[in-house]
Formats: C-alpha cells, sequence, structure tokens
C-alpha cells in the first residue's frame, strides 16, 4: 500500500512559501522548570528521578519518575512517557494526579534534562528531529543547533531508559503511552512511522509538520507494512490559534496539514487515529493542555 500524501506535502510547501521572518515557535529562553510538583509529599504521586548521559556524552538527561500511591497491576503500571519532562513536570498539579490515580493510575516518566530550563533547547533539538540524507553536519532550520539525533535518542530509550525504570516499578509492556508537543510531537510521529510496535498510544501535540518541507510526513511511506500485527493509536492535537509554520504570520487554516495528514493516516488499516482541535489555544499554551488531555484520558 503506498500511503497517500501528496494534497498534504503541497499544502506544506504553500505553508513554508508564505513564511515571515518571526520565529513564533522557539520556545522562550531563560524560563525556569517549575518544580512546586516535585517539592510537595502530600500528592498522589510520589516523584523520583534518575540521570544517564547520551551514548556521546553531549546530552545530560534527568527521568522524573512519578509512582501512583497503589499497588501496580498483575501486568506492571502502564506507562506514560512524557519528552520535554522539564516542561511536563511544570504541568502536572495536585488536582490533576488526584484524578490520574484513581483512573489507570500509569506510571508517569518525564523524560527531560539535567539543566534548571524549562526548555533544553540544544538537546531537544538533536534528539526530537530525523535524520535527512545526504547531509553531513546537519543543522536544524529554525534554532540553528545540530539535529537528526531521533533515533538514536529513541535506541537510548529502549536500551537504557526503559529498564532503568523498570527497576523502579514494574511496567506492562503492552501499555505505553508516548507524548510530545512541537518539537516533541515531531519524535512522536516519528516514533510511530518508524517502530509501530514500541508504544501503544502516540501523542502528537503540535507537531512540526514544516520542518524540512514536511519530511515527516514522507517517513509515513510504507507503514501499513510496518505495522504488522500491532494495532497503535494515534492522538493528534492542534490548537486553531497556531501558524502552520513558525515563520508564518497566524492566519487562515493553520490546522490544515496536520487535519489532512490525520486524516490520510485514518486509512491506514490496523492505525487508529483521532484529531482534536482546541479552540483558542496558541503553540506555547498547547504543551500543558494536551498533556492534560492525555491525562485526562487516561484518569476514566
Amino acid at each position: 500500500m503506498r500511503f497517500p500524501m501528496s494534497k498534504l506535502t503541497l499544502s506544506l510547501a504553500l505553508a513554508l512559501a508564505l513564511a515571515a521572518p518571526a520565529a513564533l515557535a522557539q520556545p522562550e529562553r531563560n524560563q525556569k522548570m517549575d518544580t512546586r510538583v516535585l517539592q510537595r509529599q502530600d500528592l498522589a504521586y510520589r516523584f523520583s528521578h534518575l540521570d544517564l548521559d547520551s551514548v556521546d556524552g553531549q546530552r545530560h538527561y534527568r527521568l522524573w519518575i512519578g509512582k501512583p500511591d497503589r499497588p501496580a497491576p498483575a501486568t506492571g503500571y502502564p506507562v506514560l512517557w512524557m519528552l520535554d519532562g522539564n516542561a511536563a513536570i511544570g504541568a502536572l498539579d495536585a488536582d490533576l494526579l488526584k484524578k490520574l490515580a484513581e483512573g489507570q493510575a500509569p506510571l508517569l516518566v518525564a523524560v527531560g534534562y539535567q539543566t534548571d530550563q524549562r526548555i533544553e533547547r540544544v538537546g531537544r533539538t538533536y534528539d526530537y528531529t530525523p535524520a535527512l540524507p545526504g547531509q553531513a553536519q546537519q543543522l536544524d532550520p529554525l534554532t540553528g543547533q545540530p539535529s537528526g539525533g531521533v533515533e538514536v535518542f529513541f535506541e537510548l530509550l529502549r536500551q537504557r531508559m526503559r529498564p532503568m525504570v523498570a527497576d523502579v516499578a514494574p511496567i506492562d509492556p503492552v501499555r505505553q503511552t508516548l507524548w510530545g508537543h512541537s518539537y516533541g510531537g515531531l519524535a512522536v510521529l516519528h516514533a510511530l512511522f518508524a517502530h509501530p510496535g514500541e508504544f501503544s498510544d502516540y501523542a502528537a501535540a503540535s507537531p512540526s509538520l514544516w520542518w524540512h518541507d514536511g519530511a515527516i510526513v514522507r517517513e509515513a511511506q510504507g507503514l501499513q507494512q510496518r505495522l504488522g500485527d500491532s494495532r497503535p493509536r494515534l492522538l493528534v492535537m492542534r490548537g486553531d490559534e497556531e501558524p502552520s509554520n513558525p515563520r508564518g504570520p497566524v492566519k487562515g487554516d493553520g490546522q490544515k496539514p496536520a487535519r489532512e495528514m490525520a486524516a490520510d493516516l485514518a486509512k491506514v488499516q490496523g492505525l487508529q487515529v483521532r484529531f482534536e482541535s482546541f479552540d483558542g489555544l496558541g503553540h506555547g499554551p498547547m504543551l500543558p493542555a494536551s498533556l492534560r488531555r492525555v491525562i485526562e484520558s487516561m484518569s476514566r
């Protein structure tokens, strides 16, 4: 089966052609991480952390692990993996964690960096972007930082992060959700397209579909064959105040590329796809809002 994408690729190309100079989607610089939830002892979740380094020693990770105050199921805890973990921690609050503990009560794993910054720009630029063929030195078009390390990152998650987490608490290998926002959403889509059996649920919030003229969309070619026996679910989320391109103005239907991608992916047999629009939200506010939506769905 050949994945249909010509109309979506055209939409992305048009969005890029209309680009303006302002880089609206770049994370705010020097914003400190909100650690209040980590300092409380009266929550339905107890947090600990683990540190590790990338294979080349250039990136330094911190995994914040939230364990619900209830015994693990016989099959192990379901797991919610949250990219941009420093920012994800700041999106949690006591009421949300209480509802989550009363629902599916997954193990929470915020995959972040050893920094007090809310967003670690250099690390995430490398970790959340795909490698492009024919580029000896791949620099990101938005940040100018080295990019293309998403496969290296997911190999580290599979080979080291997941076993480290399993040593803290038993985990259910067939109930694992991956959430990410912006470049993190780009990484979520790559994980689905390249490794559709790695997680049961993929939640891509405001994914950077514009990146390198829609390179991530082209990765969906052949997804039907790669699915095999896996039956993953994909949730694509987008605010209606977001531009389709970070250098473009907020005008027209900025949700169109994401909505069309979701519609095309829904044609892949065995893949369950849902697109969700968030009224009145721009790019930045979509991070906490989308994570809250995923957590609320696991609270039922």
